[in-house]
């Protein structure tokens, strides 16, 4: 293996693959980075066998000879990140020793042969959806916050992406709380899959510019594909919570805000609460909106939220400050419509403007 590449092109394509590996792989090969360099491009691997990024490069490299080797993850990345060169020079000196070269600095790095890297099969099989990445990133980010952060209930760890009649619904859940995003697709196609947060926040970062994206969605993985990347990661396995009859159809009560004004005032609001459970609680009528919390310990806080319209009869509701901050956050709206069917009853956060995102909170009883 011998080449010369441009140092930012290959940090750039490092930084996205380094996202798969793991330091404390129990597989020791899996803590490098799979270099195999063809006759007219270097493919780059990364995987902790749950997820793998692999990425390409055919331009602004000059390729010497062919062949293969596996880097270390960490020390790779140093290397291209500190060296001071605009171009550098990486070939095998022998076996699986590695030298990198700058205009100034000279790096011998230890690598492990190629041979005992896993195979991964990136075929493109299974059923195919395309669509906009910016509509995926949106997705994640709206959805996957609301994942469970406990493994008793695995399938709670990951977003339900479930597609039938044109429509593709991203759920996500820790059973004290829902995220919901709907998009309109436009292949008529089956599936209904869950795919773990860690692997969707990668691709979410990965996701830089506007372009479409192909998902191929088989048994037991699911394939992105999009500008010379491909990333793949397995699925969890178990049947996500049919979520559908917790969202209600009807509400008696309705408050419309402004985003900002909310947020602050929740935030206000939570500072002298208890940090584990940061509850607070709505108190509205006709003629005022208040939001209050209060700790026998700590002290009480009211805040009069004197933006809100409120339509209903008079309603007291107490819930967790943090799940509605995160819920407005994640609608990324001006003004968002709270609606409610009772005390003791879930209640939705909307956009005031869009019906395609659902954000759903359960109230917590506080006597």
């Amino acid at each position: 293996m011998n080449f010369k590449i441009k140092r930012l092109e290959l940090l750039n394509a490092l930084t996205k693959v380094s996202r798969a590996v793991s330091i404390k792989s129990p597989l020791p090969v899996l803590t490098g980075i799979k270099f195999n360099l063809k006759d007219d491009e270097l493919i780059l691997t990364g995987s902790d066998s749950d997820i793998t990024i692999q990425t390409s490069i055919h331009d602004n490299i000059e390729i010497m000879e062919t062949g293969s080797v596996v880097l270390s993850s960490r020390y790779i990345l140093e290397i291209i990140k500190k060296i001071d060169s605009e171009d550098v020079h990486i070939f095998i000196v022998d076996g699986t020793l590695t030298r990198i070269e700058g205009a100034n600095s000279r790096f011998d790095l230890n690598g492990t042969s190629y041979i005992d890297y896993p195979r991964i099969d990136l075929n493109k099989t299974g059923v195919n959806l395309q669509m906009k990445s910016t509509d995926l990133k949106e997705a994640i980010e709206q959805t996957s916050f609301a994942t469970s952060e406990k493994e008793t209930r695995p399938v709670l760890t990951g977003v339900n992406f479930k597609a039938k009649n044109h429509v593709l619904e991203c759920i996500a859940t820790d059973s004290y709380r829902l995220a919901k995003r709907i998009l309109n697709i436009d292949s008529d196609i089956s599936f209904n899959i869950i795919i773990p947060k860690k692997s969707l926040i990668e691709i979410s970062r990965i996701i830089e510019k506007d372009e479409l994206i192909d998902l191929y969605v088989s048994d037991r993985k699911v394939l992105f594909v999009f500008d010379l990347v491909l990333i793949q990661t397995r699925l969890i396995d178990g049947t996500f919570p049919d979520t559908g009859r917790l969202i209600p159809d009807s509400f008696d009560y309705s408050m419309s805000i402004d985003s900002t004004s909310l947020l602050n005032s929740i935030d206000r609001a939570s500072l002298l609460t208890n940090e584990q459970t940061n509850i607070v609680k709505l108190t509205m009528n006709q003629d005022s909106v208040i939001l209050s919390s209060f700790s026998q310990e700590i002290g009480s806080v009211e805040e009069n939220l004197s933006r809100a319209f409120f339509k209903g009869e008079p309603l007291k509701i107490s819930f967790s400050a943090r799940y509605l901050t995160d819920a407005i956050k994640s609608i990324n709206g001006q003004k968002v419509r709270v609606l409610f069917t009772g005390e003791m009853k879930p209640f939705i956060i909307k956009d005031f403007e869009r019906e395609d995102i659902i954000q759903l909170v359960l109230p917590v009883r506080t006597y």
